[in-house]
Parts: C-alpha cells; structure tokens; sequence
C-alpha cells in the first residue's frame, strides 16, 4: 500500500496515513542461522517420539546428546514450532450449557459414492531449510487426493485454492460445504509423503481441517 516513489507523499507520511510505524515498512525478515534450524530439527524430531515432553524434558533430553541449550532458546524454539507437550490438563474444555451444540452431520451418513464427502487436513513437511504447509483434499469414498497445494505461510489463501482446484478435479462438485474439526498428525521426513502429509519460515506440529459435505447431508454444522 505504501508507495516509495509517490509525487507527494513522503514515506513517512504514507506510514501515518496507515497508521503503520516506518520501522515496520523497512523491517526485512531475518532467518534463522543453519544451527538454530538444525536444532529445531532435532526438536521436532524428539518431540515426534516423547509428544509430552516440555522445554524441561527437553532440554535436558538434548543436553544428554550434547547440545548446549537453556531452557528459554528450547522454549520459544517450541513455541515457534508450535510444539505443546501432551499430558492431563484440567477439564476447561466443558461446554457452557448455554452454548449451542452442533450435529456431526456425517454421523449417520452412509458414504459410498464419490463427490459425496470431501474431507481436507492441513500438515508440513521437513524441507532442508525449514518446512512448508501442504494442504490436500480427498474424496472419502475413493480415497482419491483432489487437490493439494504447498505454501510457506499458514494463511487461507492457498486452502481456498486447493478447494476450487479440487472442484474443478471431481465430475460432479458438492453443492454446499459443511466444516467439521478432524485430527492431524505430523508428517514423516519422506519425499513419498508430500502428497498427503505438513511447514521455510513456517513452523507448525499440529493443525486442524474440515470435511465438505454435499446437500444431501446438508444443516448447520
């Protein structure tokens, strides 16, 4: 929006028409260094195997295979990462009797034609300088993939494609779409998996997705 060659507006005042600071127009993204990428690897690989270890279990798991790290670099690598250990946590998750329960539309649905049911889950895939986001789309009755696209953002941009592209793929396209929260689970390093697996700047351990359904399982989600 700011346009460094404009006639009458100098770039800091563009910045407070935008209400922006001018740092923020010339900030540029540092990466992370080789070492702190290959120990966000080692982290990302550990956790894989002990998802409930914390910055503490952490760090002391990669201080017994000799990396030099405190607990406050393991913490905001993991945070960064989105990496949350698993354990027993209070029961905050209660719904307000308030609140509206929704219906699992597919609860009763019987799937067994394609183009019926669509579903899509977001996941990332180790690369050599980080990670990419990979979302796919599949028809459950035939376990065909659709559609799957990469990026290096976690934005809706790229899904939104992935769906029109999947629409274009399918003989007939569902008529309507109904969002249902499913699991995901985090990709394997392995080139054989960039069809259906998860993030250079993007880091992410779990993630959500929807399921598409056509009309004849239509309602409110």
């Amino acid at each position: 929006m700011i346009e460094a060659a404009h006639r009458r507006l100098s770039i800091a005042a563009q910045c407070r028409l935008l209400s922006i600071s001018r740092s923020s127009y010339y900030y540029a993204p540092v990466p992370e260094t080789e070492e702190t990428l290959a120990l966000m690897r080692v982290i990302d690989a550990a956790f894989l195997d002990m998802p409930w270890y914390g910055s503490r279990q952490m760090v002391r798991h990669l201080r017994r295979n000799g990396h030099d790290v405190g607990r406050r670099r393991v913490r905001r690598l993991m945070a960064k990462m989105g990496l949350s250990p698993i354990y027993q946590r209070p029961r905050t998750s209660d719904p307000h009797p308030q609140h509206r329960v929704y219906p699992y539309l597919l609860r009763k649905l019987t799937i067994e034609r394609p183009n019926h049911v669509w579903c899509a889950d977001v996941t990332y895939i180790p690369m050599r300088r980080g990670f990419l986001y990979l979302v796919a789309i599949m028809d459950w009755a035939t376990r065909k993939v659709l559609a799957w696209r990469l990026s290096n953002t976690m934005d809706a941009g790229f899904c939104v494609t992935a769906i029109g592209g999947s629409a274009d793929a399918a003989s007939a396209a569902p008529r309507s779409s109904i969002p249902i929260r499913v699991a995901s689970s985090p990709a394997l390093p392995s080139p054989a998996c960039c069809a259906t697996q998860r993030s250079a700047s993007a880091w992410m351990a779990g993630g959500g997705g929807w399921t598409m359904s056509s009309s004849s399982a239509s309602g409110v989600p």
